[in-house]
Parts: C-alpha cells; sequence; structure tokens
C-alpha cells in the first residue's frame, strides 16, 4: 500500500469508527478494503491514482456525506473489484459479507449496467428527457427496496464529477447530462443538500464556464472583508443566546455560485441585485427530547434575532411547522446587518442540522430512535408515491421523473384545503396546479375555484396561506389554453396526455407550447408605470420599498434605481 492510498484508507478508518457499533463492523470494513486493494493491485485511475482509490473515496463520502454505516462502506468498496474485475463474484461477497451487503453490491452494478447501457428514447436520441426519464425508471426499479443503493450511488457520482477533468470529453457530457436530469434532483429529493450543491457547482462550472468563473470572481471581491461584518453581525446575537442558557455553533457561508447564477437566469436580475449573499446558520441543541420543545426553542433564537436586526417580512421561511417535502426543517429570516447588508439567517437544532446536511439517512436514524416530526408524514409520503408507481402494473417513467424533477429549485408555500387540510406547492402554482395535486380526476374536471371563500378562475397564482377549494363539473375536461398558465411538471403532463388521447388535431400546438423557452413563457412585461419619492435615504431603503410594491397584486419584478 503507498503512501497516499494508506492516507485515505486512515481517513476512511476514522470516520467509520464513529459510524460503528463494534470492532466486528469495522473488521468488515478492513476486510472489504484488503479485498479491494488486492483486486485492484497495478490497476490506475486516468488520473494516475491506484484505482482503489476511487472506491475508498466513495466510502468515505458515503459514511460522511449521507451517514450510512459499515454494510454501504463495504459495499462501496467491493461494487467495482466485482464490475471491473474476475476476483470477486456477487456470490463470493454473500459467502463472506452476507445477504444485506451482497444485495447493496448487486443492486449497484444494476444501475452501473442501466447508466452504461445507452438506451436511446422512442426518437433515437439518448440524452432526451424520455431517454433520462427511462434510465431514472430503471434505477429506482433496480433499488429492491433498499433506497441505500441510490444513495452510494449518488456518493460514487459525486467523486466522478469531482474528477471529470480526467474524464474523456465524449463521456463528460453524458455524466454532466445524467447528474442534471438525474442524481441532482434525486440528492434533493432525498435531502442531500451538500451533495445537490457540490454536483451544481461543478455542473456549472463545466457547462456554463464564463458564467462560473464571473460569479466566483464578484464574491471572491471583497470578501475579506464581508466575513468580518458577518462577524461583527454574529457578535451580538452570540451575546444574546448565551445570556439565555443556549449551547450552539454559528456557521458562516456565502451563496454558492449554481444558486447565484440560477436566481439571475429565473429572475432576469444582474448580479448586483442578489441580496441574499451571505447567510448565518445557528445550530442549537435543544435542551430536551421533546419535538414541541424543540420548535418553541428555535422560534426564541428567531425572535432574539429580530430584536437586534430588522427582518424583511417577505423573506421569512416557516419550514419547522410547514417541513419541506424531503424532511427538511428550519426557520429562515433575511435581517438587515448594520453595515447595511442583507443577511439569511437559517436557526436549526442539532437534529435538524443533521437531517439537512444527511438527509434520508439521519431521518431514518432519528425516527428509529423515537423523534417524530412533521417532516416524518412528507419524506415518507414522497417514498411512498414512488414505490407506489414503481409497484403498478404500468410505471410511467415520465410520471417518476415528474415527482424527481417537478421544481427541485423553487421555492415551496403552504395552503390549505376547505378542511383546513395543509398541502406543500411550489410557489407561483396556480389554482389548477393544485387541483391536480389533489387529484388528476379534479383537475381534469376543474371550472373554477374559490380562494379565500372568493371565487377565481383557475389561472389564480396562489399565495401562502390561502384556503382553495376547486369546483368541477363531470362534463368538464382540460383545455389547450391551460398549458399557457400551469406551473408544475405533473400538471402539464397530465393536460398533455388528454389532448394526445382525445385531441389529437392539437397535440403539435400543444407541443409547442410546452417546448417553448420556459423563460420567455414567464416572462413578465414591464409596467409603464414612474413613482417619485421623496424622503431620507437609508440602508436598505431600496429592498423595503421593492418588498411594499411586489405585495400588490400583479407586481412580480420591481428595479429600484437612484437611491
Amino acid at each position: 500500500m503507498n503512501q497516499r492510498t494508506r492516507k485515505e484508507y486512515d481517513a476512511l478508518m476514522e470516520l467509520a469508527h464513529g459510524r460503528c457499533r463494534d470492532g466486528q463492523e469495522m473488521d468488515f470494513i478492513r476486510k472489504a478494503f484488503n479485498i479491494a486493494d488486492e483486486a485492484h493491485k497495478g490497476v490506475l485511475l486516468h488520473n494516475g491514482d491506484p484505482f482503489v482509490l476511487h472506491s475508498v473515496r466513495v466510502a468515505k463520502i458515503v459514511v460522511s456525506n449521507v451517514g450510512l454505516g459499515y454494510k454501504s462502506i463495504c459495499a462501496a468498496l467491493l461494487v467495482d473489484v466485482v464490475e471491473h474485475t474476475d476476483f470477486y463474484t456477487v456470490e463470493d461477497v454473500r459467502n463472506v459479507f452476507g445477504d444485506k451487503i451482497a444485495g447493496l453490491v448487486e443492486g449497484l452494478v444494476n444501475v452501473n449496467m442501466i447508466l452504461e447501457s445507452d438506451v436511446p428514447a422512442a426518437n433515437g436520441e439518448l440524452y432526451s428527457e424520455k431517454a433520462q426519464a427511462e434510465n431514472l425508471k430503471r434505477i429506482l426499479l433496480s433499488m429492491d427496496d433498499d433506497v441505500r443503493v441510490v444513495l452510494i450511488k449518488l456518493a460514487d457520482r459525486l467523486e466522478c464529477m469531482r474528477n471529470l477533468d480526467s474524464m474523456p470529453e465524449n463521456k463528460r457530457e453524458k455524466v454532466l447530462v445524467e447528474t442534471m436530469s438525474i442524481f441532482i434532483p434525486l440528492a434533493h429529493r432525498l435531502g442531500l443538500y451538500s451533495i445537490k450543491s457540490e454536483l451544481e457547482n461543478i455542473w456549472l462550472r463545466y457547462v456554463h464556464p464564463c458564467d462560473y468563473n464571473d460569479i466566483v470572481e464578484r464574491t471572491d471581491t471583497g470578501l475579506a472583508s464581508r466575513i468580518r461584518e458577518l462577524d461583527d453581525f454574529i457578535e451580538p446575537i452570540a451575546t444574546a443566546l448565551m445570556e439565555k442558557g443556549f449551547r450552539f455553533t454559528v456557521k458562516k457561508r456565502i451563496k454558492t455560485p449554481y444558486s447565484i447564477w440560477y436566481k439571475m437566469k429565473t429572475k432576469h436580475v444582474p448580479f448586483e441585485q442578489i441580496y441574499d449573499l451571505y447567510a448565518v446558520r445557528i445550530v442549537f441543541d435543544p435542551e430536551t427530547d421533546d419535538i414541541n420543545r424543540e420548535r418553541d426553542q428555535a422560534f426564541i433564537i428567531y425572535s432574539t434575532v429580530t430584536s437586534l436586526y430588522k427582518g424583511k417580512d417577505s423573506r421569512f421561511r416557516d419550514w419547522i411547522r410547514h417541513p419541506k417535502k424531503n424532511g427538511y426543517e428550519a426557520l429562515h429570516m433575511t435581517v438587515m446587518s448594520n453595515s447595511g447588508i442583507w443577511v439569511e439567517v437559517q436557526v436549526r437544532s442539532r437534529r435538524m442540522d443533521d437531517i439537512a446536511e444527511k438527509g434520508i439517512a439521519a431521518h431514518w436514524a432519528y425516527k428509529n430512535d423515537g423523534y417524530l416530526s412533521e417532516a416524518d408524514t412528507q419524506i415518507d409520503q414522497w417514498l411512498a408515491k414512488v414505490q407506489e408507481i414503481l409497484s403498478s402494473d404500468s410505471v410511467d417513467a415520465l410520471e417518476l421523473l415528474d415527482i424527481v424533477q417537478d421544481n427541485i429549485n423553487t421555492s415551496e408555500i403552504v395552503v390549505f384545503t376547505p378542511k383546513g387540510e395543509q398541502r406543500s406547492i411550489p410557489k407561483g402554482s396556480t389554482a389548477l396546479d393544485f387541483a391536480y395535486k389533489v387529484h388528476t380526476d379534479v383537475g381534469s374536471h376543474a371550472i373554477a375555484a374559490k380562494v379565500n371563500m372568493k371565487l377565481m378562475g383557475l389561472s389564480r397564482v396562489l399565495k401562502a396561506g390561502d384556503q382553495v377549494e376547486i369546483i368541477t363539473a363531470l362534463n368538464a375536461h382540460p383545455k389547450l389554453d391551460w398549458l399557457k398558465f400551469l406551473k408544475t411538471r405533473s400538471a402539464k403532463r397530465r393536460v398533455m396526455e388528454w389532448i394526445r388521447a382525445n385531441e389529437p388535431e392539437n397535440v403539435e400546438e400543444a407541443e409547442r407550447l410546452l417546448a417553448g423557452n420556459p423563460e420567455e413563457q414567464d416572462s413578465i412585461a414591464d409596467i409603464p408605470l414612474k413613482i417619485s419619492l421623496q424622503g431620507h435615504s437609508r440602508p436598505g431603503l431600496a429592498e423595503d420599498i421593492e418588498t411594499a410594491l411586489k405585495r400588490i397584486d400583479g407586481i412580480e419584478s420591481v428595479t429600484v434605481i437612484g437611491i
């Protein structure tokens, strides 16, 4: 074993020690590594490193970024042995390591075979949406009821993306397409935010290098002074929380290049109008194991921050009472610092932070330990929906793609049914999107909506807290014009399916509406309006004016010039 391999192996074992319950589990990992090291002896990666280092680095991601245990670590070390050598078979793994590890290895081999098979769509395109949907369906079917297969594959994909430079260009393009269409949405849905963010940033660096470099250069400019400003911002918060007896840590971060780029593209704003570049995360240790008390403490911290700094009401997000579908819980607020910069503040308990960073694996660990919250319902419902589709007689690949990809970069809001049940929907969704979320039949037979007891059209854009009732008629059916205002992929798909089956003469026009540039479809016409204001300028005044104007129905974007 050379020095570099020894160093990586030692780092893996140190990480694994924190996840393993006893020496026997550590021995399994040592045995798996020794087999891999022997099987790959003399084989090098494209960059000249020993081949076994790829497996070791994937195993490190499995334990540190995903939070899985010794079985998954062993599977990550052994899959390339089974796939690329004659040294070991799946049955050999089963005989030495047992059924569970062998099942994980077999699932990973199947996933790799799917991705290497390059099955084209019906039109012959390898990288089309339908081709990627078919790949996704086959990957999920290969899980064999063990989602750890996908979690380990996500770790493998992250390691591959970190080494794209050493990959042949033709393979690089394939990996980038798969990553954006399959693996980034999967990482999001499974709550693996650190993996999702890193994959997005690498994707941007290779697909839009000029944009990436420009954003990095802009964020790096004056970074040292901004960090000092954040330290000054944090100091009074930390003092106040210590006086109240909280045990906590504070982390500083800068918005990722991809999230800045995505916001610039979708909001049609320049870099200078991205106000939430800087963020602070407060992670506290709850005083008890009681979930309700944990929530109360989070709101005490929120009140402490907003008593020190002026908040931006439109930027408050309560993901504790209304968790995201992937289990994410936190309070988000944006406040103005004394130096005049907007800072996003996130408040999480230690449990919430673990789930946010390690996703579904941490969710299961806490659930097994008896910790239950509203987040359990959301993430378990999503997994149940995937399983329901997979177990049906006719598995629709595009339907799977919808529930994995739909609105992964869109903020969610919570609305209510007439019975008071809460439903999370993407921000910007219409009443008709909501109808389709309730049930396909409700959407297809919708004729109007009641929003807060007032009769509205189906194109009405919903706001957080709205109570929504859908009015239906048996003889109603989907309309071509619906494709002009629907927001969600799944709703658009349902309308398109109906048109194909019932109005074939409108298919060409419907496909034109769906294939149009999303940015052009969602573009907003400028309102020829000039407002003259008089007063005293102060830090944050432009943002406050912008927020106030956006509260007016019909106003989506505001640009304030001259302050």
